[in-house]
């Protein structure tokens, strides 16, 4: 807008057009002419002021969708739980025990699952005694996808893979704790079976069953128990002792390795039915 040159009128126009624009107020007296130019002049204004503010909302509606944070990914937890520890050995025979085993393998394990992303939360770290109702209470808290109790044994063979033998029942908001993992028994067997597919894959030999486990039937996620036996394949090392067997750091590596890959294939799983994928 230019105001260096005003059209011609009466004597008095640019001192009252000069004083209306300082006051901002409409002249009380002077000519036609002066009139319609201040006009113009407050319509020019009003239409500057509005783009300003157009252009300033604009701006901070940009800014403000710029700088707000994405939406947090919600984590996928599992829980392991390394069984026995402390005063409790578990199985033993000479200088072999369960509990040092166990804790080996959620070591191994857990150092897997971060490795692929997954958040995991364990019952025990070191060599102590955690109550069975402590190890249901870090489980029900974690919020876990997924639950696995690691055992071994020197009997049997190969890899055996166990769930409640609760019957199933509706989830409600309370659940009685004793049986709280019939409300997710059907998940659980479910779990059970991608662990199956991953271990025989891995060409290890596997036996799947149900019974009561104190522990398992309180937890409130999909929960197996796992217990770990002598390796049977044919490419075991010819006349290994069980106890051998079951320290052999290649037999650990691939019973965890396919415990890690049945577990990213468990989450997989769980993000498709979310989608609504088949």
């Amino acid at each position: 807008m230019r105001w260096t040159k005003q059209p011609l009128g009466c004597p008095t126009h640019f001192a009252l057009f000069a004083k209306s624009v300082g006051n901002l107020r409409t002249p009380s007296a002077g000519c036609p002419t002066h009139f319609a130019l201040f006009a113009k002049w407050v319509g020019n204004l009003k239409a500057l002021v509005t783009a300003a503010a157009v252009i300033l909302l604009a701006a901070a509606g940009s800014s403000a969708a710029a700088q707000a944070p994405p939406a947090p990914t919600p984590r996928y937890v599992v829980v392991l739980d390394a069984a026995h520890g402390g005063d409790d050995s578990g199985g033993h025979s000479g200088d072999w025990n369960e509990k040092a085993l166990t804790l080996a393998l959620s070591v191994r394990l857990r150092s897997l699952l971060a490795a692929r992303g997954i958040s995991v939360v364990t019952t025990r770290e070191s060599d102590t005694a955690i109550a069975p109702l402590r190890r249901a209470e870090i489980a029900n808290h974690a919020g876990a996808q997924a639950c696995i109790s690691l055992h071994a044994s020197l009997s049997g063979a190969g890899v055996h893979l166990y769930a409640s033998s609760l019957p199933p029942a509706q989830r409600s908001t309370f659940l009685p704790w004793k049986t709280a993992q019939a409300a997710w028994v059907q998940r659980s067997l479910a779990l059970a079976g991608v662990l199956n597919s991953a271990l025989l894959h891995a060409g290890m030999s596997v036996n799947l069953g149900r019974t009561a486990l104190p522990l398992v039937d309180s937890m409130a996620c999909p929960a197996v128990a796992v217990e770990i036996s002598p390796d049977s394949s044919p490419d075991r090392t010819s006349g290994q002792s069980p106890v051998d067997s079951l320290n052999d750091a290649r037999y650990q590596a691939r019973v965890t390795e396919a415990l890690a890959a049945a577990i990213v294939q468990w989450r997989q799983q769980g993000s498709q039915m979310e989608a609504g994928q088949p």
